[in-house]
Formats: structure tokens, sequence, C-alpha cells
């Protein structure tokens, strides 16, 4: 059965705050000049301003939680990718980035 409500507060160490602001900061860059993803910015404006406040409980709306999570998967997903098709040295440096962001996603957004 599913939840008629959902918790969207979370509770971020000081490194995922870290890794999720230069996340945001990485997707704002890059859809800024489109107005094409002007949802996803707004949404990903107000997800960093949450994280920066410095409140210890983060609360998000339904489509900053979904936005994000997807964005998430996404660059999980490419990052997997790229793992695959490089060679030992390349991933080496990419499997720490990718534990991160996994854990990330698997601790607070399945």
């Amino acid at each position: 059965m599913k939840k008629l409500f959902q918790n969207y507060k979370y509770e971020f160490t000081k490194n995922e705050k870290k890794l999720l602001n230069s996340f945001c900061k990485q997707s704002l860059k890059q859809m800024e000049g489109n107005n094409q993803y002007f949802a996803e910015t707004k949404a990903f404006n107000s997800i960093l301003t949450k994280i920066n406040s410095g409140d210890e409980t983060i609360k998000l709306t339904k489509d900053e939680k979904t936005r994000l999570t997807f964005q998430m998967k996404q660059n999980v997903d490419h990052i997997k990718k790229q793992m695959n098709n490089s060679w030992f040295i390349k991933k080496w440096m990419m499997s720490s980035l990718y534990n991160q962001y996994n854990d990330l996603l698997n601790t607070h957004f399945k």
C-alpha cells in the first residue's frame, strides 16, 4: 500500500551537504541559459538556498525531491557508463565520486 503522505525532511551530514551543493551548482551551470529548463533551474536554486541556510533539517517540496532524485539517478548512470568504458586509472578516480553519489541516492532518496 502506498503512503498517503510522504516526509520530505532530510538530515544530511556535512559531506553530503557539500556534495549536494556542488551537484546543484553544476546542474545550474548546465541549465542556466536555456528557457526550456526553467522549472529545473527554479527547483535547484531553491534546493541550493535550503542547503546553504545552515539548518539541521532540510525540508524539500515534492517537486524539488523528484527533480533532484531524477537528476542524481541520471548522473549515477552516466558515471557508471563512463567507468565501464574507461581504463583503470579513470575508473579508480571516478569510483569515489560514483560511490558518494550512489550512497547519497540510496540513503536518502530511495
